[in-house]
């Protein structure tokens, strides 16, 4: 790792946080937001996500310049301030939502390619999985050739992918009309949609998935040619996606109404610029997508194989996670994120909704990283560490990471019962892993409160699998 010519620049650092955040999410928002709520709760809703999420990064770039030592972002932090299987399941979390997230992408780039080529379906025809995994095995070994060279085609296909979303947003600029975007602001002519409560409950989901990689700096703080860039690039990336999120969201609501959005099929961009300009339109937003996800999945791709790597590094993962190539690599753990995606892509060959699920489901996986970040930032300033002769930033810090552990809350209640439920059942095996971990160390596995942790992660695990198997829960 001492070698400077992998280390990463500021626009690298932006480039996988914008480019990990606007992957496939973006393209689908109008249809997606629609189907659960109309212009009022939407607009409640993003101030909800601009806020807490805002406090998030801010919570990562507190904790990127104040513990500069501390390697790997989400799962470090968990680690450090809650010990080694709470460390060891955030890093287990956030790997198994990045490879989930990968099939998604995998199978909506194919879904996507079947607009021009029909063998490819809705994408998941043996053709398009065939297809998804020869790029998928191609980006394997692209990235195997080194970090850097990676992440430069990363910033490459962000920039590239920016373009259709700038066009989109000017092109209804202009065709923007405020009758239809008034006429039913808080959807009641639509009782499915339920209270605005409801409506604003039912979208959270989709604006978590939206800003997933919010953290992408932060996992890569160790390969950065200056630890303060960390904390820049999550700040410039954020607030850069979210102008974009809400600005493609909101004005798609002047252009068609709430009952049309939520009929669309995605990439429902794609049909909203068609009904403005005509049939190029669409080609315009199903080419940017294309690109979209080809970036998103490098980026991704990247992030799974530096948790693992990361976590291996200080002994919370196997030792054989920890091999590097000669290119600085973390082979082996990009060799076994890789697997899991190709697993996964055939099991869509026969469960053909299953992957919509899945998004849903890595979106969960993901909450539980954010909150134990969000509580160790917290955790510093009410003990002071690091704020001898900080009073002021204390207290603002403090402040901060309240409302992003209060957000962090709301998301876990948001997300509902069935999907904590569902982590559980993926969380639980994770302790094979960490066992060997911690046998590699001559160490027991579990202290007394993780002990009681994993028993009621394990009754959550049970209670899933049962209610997948009578019935009551399903994937």
């Amino acid at each position: 790792m001492s070698d400077t010519t992998q280390k990463l620049r500021l626009g690298a650092l932006v480039a996988l946080v914008v480019g990990s955040m606007v992957g496939g999410g973006i393209f689908s928002l109008p249809q997606n937001m629609a189907a659960s709520a109309d212009v009022g709760a939407i607009l409640i809703g993003w101030g909800i996500t601009a806020v807490g999420m805002l406090t998030l990064a801010f919570v990562f770039q507190t904790l990127a310049n104040r513990k500069p030592n501390l390697d790997g972002g989400v799962y470090a932090y968990a680690k450090a301030g809650f010990g080694d299987y709470m460390g060891f399941s955030s890093a287990w979390g956030y790997w198994i939502s990045a490879w989930l997230g990968n099939v998604g992408y995998f199978v909506l780039l194919f879904s996507t390619l079947g607009y021009f080529f029909p063998i490819f379906g809705e994408g998941n025809t043996p053709a398009a999985i065939i297809g998804a995994s020869v790029v998928l095995w191609a980006v394997h070994f692209l990235v195997l050739r080194g970090i850097k060279e990676a992440a430069f085609i990363n910033l490459v296909t962000t920039v590239a992918k920016i373009v259709p979303l700038f066009l989109f947003i000017l092109i209804c600029l202009f065709a923007f009309k405020l009758d239809i975007f008034t006429a039913d602001i808080w959807g009641s002519m639509n009782p499915d949609l339920g209270s605005v409560m409801n409506q604003v409950r039912n979208m959270m989901l989709v604006t978590v998935w939206v800003f997933i990689g919010i953290e992408g700096a932060s996992i890569f703080s160790a390969r950065a040619e200056k630890r303060s860039d960390v904390g820049k690039a999550t700040i410039i990336g954020f607030v850069t996606v979210l102008l974009l999120l809400v600005l493609v969201n909101v004005l798609s609501l002047g252009i068609m109404t709430q009952p049309e959005l939520a009929k669309l099929q995605n990439p429902s961009m794609a049909a909203v610029l068609e009904h403005v300009v005509g049939h190029w339109g669409a080609v315009l937003i199903s080419v940017g997508l294309i690109i979209s996800l080809v970036g998103a999945l490098l980026s991704w791709v990247l992030l799974c194989a530096e948790i693992l790597f990361a976590a291996a590094k200080d002994h919370t993962m196997p030792e054989f996670l920890r091999r590097e190539n000669a290119n600085h690599v973390p082979a082996n753990a990009l060799w076994l994120t890789n697997a899991m995606v190709q697993l996964f892509l055939i099991v869509t060959l026969f469960s053909a909704s299953t992957y919509l699920s899945l998004i849903y489901l890595a979106t969960s996986m993901i909450l539980v990283p954010y909150f134990w970040s969000a509580a160790y930032a917290l955790l510093l300033p009410i003990r002071g560490e690091t704020y001898e002769q900080d009073g002021r930033d204390r207290n603002k810090d403090l402040a901060i990471a309240g409302v992003a552990l209060v957000y962090a809350v709301w998301l876990l209640y948001a997300g509902g019962v069935k999907y904590l439920l569902l982590s559980a059942l993926l969380y639980a095996p994770g302790a094979i892993l960490f066992a060997k971990a911690k046998h590699e160390l001559g160490q027991p596995i579990f202290t007394n409160v993780e002990k009681l942790i994993f028993a009621a992660v394990v009754i959550g695990a049970l209670a899933a699998a049962y209610g997948l198997y009578d019935g009551f829960l399903t994937l």
